[in-house]
């Protein structure tokens, strides 16, 4: 399918109750193509009114669903998993088209998010819970697992498609219904996903998608009405404690993965070129918007110039473009907004006295980019060091001592993900267990996997998703004490 019809094939309406329908009012959304800022299509802009009726429509789906054989819903979610699968190069192109990254990249997160609805298709038969005697004999203690119940799920712009189903995956084999608000700049992939989860038998109710760009006036209603028992949110972590907040009224069962700001920490007695291979990964994937990018780079006095300049060969030898044009390795950002804010983060480290010796600006033309950069002698107050970047930007300072990297790396509110390259098992020890962050990669630049919990501590949220920890935030527990 070449890319207008694949864009034509995807449902652009709201999905409610089984139901694709334009929003209430007739409002629609414009979708850009990041790489040349030109619409590929529009999407229905929901209401208040909209989002009530996706939520009455999970309501009355909830009872069946929950009642649903643990094996059927497992077996929809295997389903899924080889349509999605089989269908692997439309979605790369859908994600390409509506978000930049290089098809390569969208290939990869195909794999990466298909293999959360295989994962918990084989966890949905799984869920049990355990009988005992109470220890004065008297009483017989059944505990059982429930499915919370229906759910609101807001997914961000940056991983369409495994950003969903790493949240719909374990609700749907827990048996909780449930709402999808996918962001305004890259619906196409979820639309297209809920399409196809229809395909697999999905009973109608139990997904519902919703597209706004009235994000807050239509999500608040939806949090702050009682039938809602749990919110599930990817993005930043100033929107994330505004719905904290909002959530509190209604006591819901909540998880939050929010901000990042990475520390990237080679030790002398690191490998420098596996060190550099894992910098690469750590900071260009999704052409660095990802929560777990390397956001600052901490090098060892003793091999700051040879990882400097190893780095930043890499770095220079990367080739900006359109993300479905061959040769190309870094695509646009999302929009002019992300563009301007990574470039006024590198302009204040530059006025701070560090180094460009790398890009440092937009690139000229039509899109979104912004030039792969590398910064050095960067003081731990320039903004680059405190704020997330969210874009292909590597600040690096150099440190003395294992107490003062560890200092440095965990001066942050945020405690998502670290990265440590070392080859002192004893040091690896005693590093992983300082830092103050809910995921730590050892020598690899990526720690993403569908079997692992992702979440982080502190600012960066809390709740995992993956892993044998993913299908609990969807479960709640019960207790039954019975008299012999």
């Amino acid at each position: 399918m070449n890319p207008a019809q694949l864009v034509s094939s995807v449902p652009t309406g709201l999905l409610i109750g089984g139901t694709w329908r334009d929003s209430s009012d007739g409002a629609t959304i414009k979708v850009e193509d990041p790489s040349t800022g030109e619409v590929l299509t529009a999407v229905a802009d929901a209401s208040v009114e909209d989002g009530k009726a996706a939520l009455d429509a999970a309501v009355a789906a909830q009872r069946d669903w929950a009642a649903t054989a643990p094996r059927d819903r497992g077996e929809i979610l295997r389903a899924a998993f080889e349509k999605i699968s089989a269908r692997a190069d439309d979605f790369a192109m859908l994600m390409t088209l509506e978000m930049g990254k290089t098809l390569a990249e969208s290939k990869g997160e195909v794999t990466y998010g298909a293999e959360f609805f295989r994962w918990f298709a084989e966890e949905a038969v799984r869920v049990h819970g355990r009988y005992s005697t109470s220890p004065n004999g008297a009483t017989r203690l059944v505990t059982m697992k429930a499915p919370v119940g229906p759910t609101l799920m807001i997914t961000p712009w940056n991983f369409p498609l495994a950003m969903g189903t790493r949240k719909i995956g374990p609700a749907i084999a827990a048996g909780c219904t449930m709402v999808v608000k996918p962001a305004g700049q890259t619906p196409l992939t979820m639309l297209a996903l809920a399409q196809l989860l229809e395909e697999c038998g999905l009973p109608p109710g139990v997904l519902n998608v919703i597209t706004t760009s009235r994000t807050g006036e239509v999500m608040e209603p939806i949090i702050r009405d009682p039938r809602l028992r749990k919110l599930t949110f990817t993005g930043s972590t100033p929107v994330g404690r505004k719905l904290v907040e909002q959530s509190a009224e209604q006591l819901l069962r909540v998880s939050m993965e929010l901000g990042g700001n990475a520390p990237f920490i080679v030790f002398e007695d690191a490998d420098v070129d596996r060190a550099v291979e894992g910098a690469m990964l750590a900071k260009m994937r999704n052409i660095g918007e990802a929560c777990t990018a390397a956001n600052r780079f901490y090098v060892h006095e003793s091999l700051m110039e040879e990882f400097g300049r190893k780095f930043a060969d890499r770095m220079k030898a990367l080739t900006l473009g359109r993300g479905t044009d061959e040769g190309v390795d870094v695509g646009p950002l999302i929009d002019a907004k992300a563009r301007d804010g990574v470039a006024e983060l590198v302009q204040d480290a530059r006025d701070k006295g560090a180094e460009i010796v790398l890009g440092g600006k937009p690139a000229e033309g039509r899109g979104y980019f912004f030039e792969p950069t590398v910064v050095t002698g960067v003081p731990k107050d320039a903004r680059v060091m405190t704020e997330e970047i969210f874009g292909p930007v590597a600040p690096i300072a150099s440190f003395a001592t294992e107490e003062e990297v560890l200092e440095l790396a965990n001066s942050t509110e945020y405690g998502l993900v670290a990265y440590v390259f070392t080859n002192d098992l004893s040091r690896m020890l005693r590093v992983t267990e300082a830092l103050e962050f809910g995921m730590i990669g050892v020598n690899q630049g990526i720690v993403s996997n569908p079997a692992a919990p992702f979440g982080g501590v502190k600012a960066s949220g809390f709740g995992r998703e993956g892993g044998f920890e993913g299908i609990e935030e969807y479960l709640e527990t019960k207790y039954v004490g019975i008299a012999p």
